[in-house]
């Protein structure tokens, strides 16, 4: 049985560089609907976690500051206890160390419990790894996007250079290889196609297709609910 609090809700779930964040966050603005990059919201708690330096803590005390974190949306930019974070998020240091920080059982269920509220408030389009596995599996549209790593390394090559950040192509390659290993073999919540989500293969694609695609299944499935 459906739960009626997930009725307009598109989960987007796919790896690093399939093009997730930029297809979401038109398919929103287009839709009139609430864009949440949950991808965001695990940077910026490793963001934090490396700043004040607690990768070997205990859980009590990861716990502990997580329930002091005050994480919140204004338009497209996260903030962090009232401090805009969002170009620190996306460093090469977050990149490498983002998805050790997301195994933790504490963080995920810190963030799992804060996306599923916000969910509830319909009118979402929320994209990341586990959104239509673990976080909405209920929700009424699950896509799946892909690319190759050849391809999601070459957008991340570029996204970087374009804000001035030299970079190698072959390093983020072999980075990108590394996450999808440890996104997709965690114990916790590893990066899987949702049951009947619709998957779309973004390397040969430009992201207006895909949006485009999206938005059209959006209207059929939410004219059915």
């Amino acid at each position: 049985m459906k739960d009626s609090s997930y009725l307009k809700v598109i989960a987007i779930d796919g790896p690093a560089g399939s093009g997730k964040s930029t297809v979401a966050r038109i398919v929103a603005d287009r839709m009139n609907m609430i864009y949440l990059d949950t991808g965001a919201m695990y940077r910026a708690v490793t963001y934090y976690l490396i700043r004040i330096g607690f990768f070997e803590s205990k859980s009590s005390d990861i716990c502990s500051i997580l329930n002091s974190l005050k994480l919140e949306f204004n338009d497209s930019k996260i903030l962090l206890n009232g401090k805009d974070i969002s170009e620190e998020i996306r460093s090469p240091r977050i990149d490498a160390e983002v998805s050790d920080i997301a195994k933790r059982k504490e963080v995920r269920a810190f963030l799992t419990e804060m996306q599923r509220k916000i969910a509830k408030r319909g009118n979402v389009v929320i994209e990341g790894r586990d959104i239509g596995t673990v976080v909405i599996p209920e929700a009424p549209l699950k896509v799946f996007l892909t690319a190759s790593v050849k391809e999601r390394a070459r957008r991340r090559y570029l996204q970087l250079r374009s804000k001035g950040i030299e970079t190698d192509i072959k390093k983020i390659e072999k980075e990108i290889r590394k996450r999808d290993e440890i996104d997709s073999t965690r114990k916790l919540a590893p990066l899987v196609k949702p049951r009947n989500a619709v998957e779309i293969d973004t390397t040969n694609l430009s992201v207006e297709e895909v949006v485009n695609m999206i938005i059209e299944m959006g209207k059929e499935r939410f004219e059915k609910t």
